[in-house]
């Protein structure tokens, strides 16, 4: 008998019968390919914490996975000592199927354990949850939550005393206590209220809801006397957890006019409007711009299920909507952050910014006219946000940190991406640019005639299973073993590969080519889906010129990487 065919005999004799995963596992055990994708491996532990699909197995998301890696993280903060016990967790969660059943799990799992857990009465969006681990002093952070994955898929996010997702080091640490236990026994758990009675889980108050929102809107970069407040807004949460909070933020900044998609306002768990809840996607604003064509909008907001990626659409000058992808909304956040403090007399003398490393250079253009320094760092808030020690050490202040896939962060004591607060700003430029006769259709383009033509793709090659991800480490393998020397009919002059760390930067599997006419494009696998990604920058003498550069470059790199079996 397989590895996995023993595994799978141990989890039908131990899943109890009231487990709402069992019936699934029944129904496919006489299935060999679906067993070894739920049972050849344990679901990847890691600095992104876990992400699968919801069914039972080790390689997916369930209670009895769940429940270990609760355990795990009890077990590392337990060595810790008393103290850190005492601190405890902030434990959130969002829409999806299982969440609050998760996030209740393991509330009981850390407090039978000694540790003091701290959960929300309801959803909650995951930047308030990193706002409130260092404000409330707690030794961690659990979200569960599967971002803007589609709905059969759910997660586990950790976060550590700082605010930041758990670094490699920590989630190392974690993994091995998770590695000690076995999915169905030695997991100590109380319930609900055994655990509140104990005086060890705490539901907190809705008032801290109120303090996060306070510091988000300290963000805000001009006075309502310089914005018109009138300028007609959609928003949509996309059935997640921005919905309250959101709306909150545009009534409490002044915003008269705007309004939220109806159909997408509630929180439900199968996505039905949407399908794929993820606001990159084109897709997940057709809904939005019905809206906005009914009162004349001229910016489209959304936020994903959890609320830290955010995406706009535009009107532009034929009245048409068009959407940005997260390189220009980043491109207009730095130019008006940098161009508000500037005219405020606020913005510090030693600035810093930060972007992944995958994320367009044309900002460091927008950096350097304002004197402020662009700082790079791996992919993910862990490691945008975690370089804000740094910074500090170095005699910097930190101004904002974002990444192309749509995650934005610019308050440091919010160390992750925040849709609630890139939504204020955003909403709050196109207000100052309106009340000015523009509009930010407008703003981008200037943008791009003063600082470079550059044209943007992020195309990505979706490989599932575990013969995708062997396809996609041949497809790495290849690029590093037969090196490209040009692309787009154009000399490759530098590659970067991260494998084993550049410079200031830790290793990471990614490779970054740079081109002789300053375009450049990266090759990454993603750390969270089953895709191997890219991203290419392409400059021109015009926007249509840039364009059409991106496309030859793009196709020849495409065809060469799909050529790989």
């Amino acid at each position: 008998m397989s590895v996995e065919y023993e595994r799978l005999s141990y989890w039908l004799d131990s899943l109890p019968e009231s487990d709402p995963f069992r019936e699934g596992l029944i129904a496919v055990k006489d299935d060999p390919a679906e067993i070894r994708e739920r049972f050849a491996a344990e679901l990847a532990f890691g600095t992104a914490g876990l992400r699968g699909k919801l069914k039972a197995g080790t390689a997916c998301m369930n209670y009895q996975v769940v429940g270990r890696a609760a355990q795990g993280l009890a077990d590392y903060i337990v060595a810790k000592g008393p103290e850190a016990m005492a601190k405890g967790a902030v434990i959130a969660h969002d829409p999806r199927h299982y969440s609050k059943e998760f996030s209740n799990l393991t509330a009981g799992i850390l407090a039978a354990n000694g540790i003091r857990a701290f959960i929300f009465p309801d959803l909650r969006p995951t930047p308030e949850l990193a706002f409130l681990v260092p404000r409330l002093g707690t030794i961690a952070g659990v979200n569960l939550t599967a971002s803007h994955n589609p709905k059969d898929y759910n997660g586990m996010k950790l976060y550590w005393e700082d605010g930041c997702q758990i670094s490699g080091e920590i989630a190392d640490a974690i993994y091995e206590c998770i590695k000690s236990h076995d999915y169905f026994t030695g997991i100590k758990t109380m319930s609900l209220e055994e655990g509140i009675a104990a005086g060890l889980i705490e539901v907190l108050p809705e008032s801290l809801d109120d303090e996060y929102l306070s510091k988000v809107l300290s963000l805000s970069v001009r006075g309502s006397e310089d914005l018109d407040l009138s300028i007609p807004l959609v928003y949509t949460p996309l059935n997640g957890a921005g919905s309250i909070p959101f709306t909150k933020m545009l009534a409490a900044r002044g915003f008269t006019n705007w309004r939220v998609v109806p159909e997408q306002k509630d929180p439900d768990p199968d996505f039905t409007t949407v399908g794929y809840p993820n606001p990159e996607s084109p897709a997940a604003f057709a809904m939005s711009e019905a809206l906005g064509k009914t009162f004349g909008a001229e910016l489209l907001m959304a936020t994903d299920p959890d609320s830290d990626r955010f995406a706009i659409e535009l009107l532009n000058d034929k009245g048409e909507y068009v959407p940005l992808n997260g390189n220009q909304t980043g491109y207009l956040l730095v130019n008006y952050l940098l161009e508000g403090s500037k005219n405020a007399g606020t913005l510090p003398e030693n600035g810093a910014i930060v972007k992944s490393i995958v994320t367009s250079t044309l900002s460091t253009r927008i950096a350097e006219h304002y004197g402020v320094e662009m700082w790079e760092a791996l992919t993910g808030f862990k490691n945008i946000c975690g370089r804000i020690p740094e910074l500090h050490a170095a005699g910097l202040t930190y101004i904002f940190g974002y990444e192309e896939s749509v995650g934005y962060a610019a308050c440091p004591e919010i160390r992750d991406k925040d849709g609630i607060s890139a939504g204020m700003l955003v909403a709050e430029a196109a207000a100052y640019y309106r009340k000015q006769g523009k509009t930010l259709f407008d703003v981008l383009n200037e943008i791009y005639e003063t600082y470079g033509f550059c044209s943007e793709m992020e195309p990505n090659l979706i490989l599932e299973g575990l013969e995708g991800a062997a396809r996609i480490r041949r497809m790495m393998e290849s690029l590093r073993n037969e090196p490209l020397t040009s692309a787009g009919g154009i000399d490759i002059v530098k590659v970067i590969d991260y494998k084993d760390g550049y410079e200031d930067i830790p290793p990471s599997n990614v490779l970054r080519y740079f081109l002789a006419d300053g375009s450049w494009f990266a090759v990454r696998p993603s750390g969270t889906e089953p895709k191997i990604k890219f991203y290419f920058y392409a400059f021109g003498e015009s926007l249509a010129d840039a364009q059409k550069k991106n496309e030859a470059i793009r196709e020849s790199v495409t065809k060469r990487i799909s050529g790989v079996e």
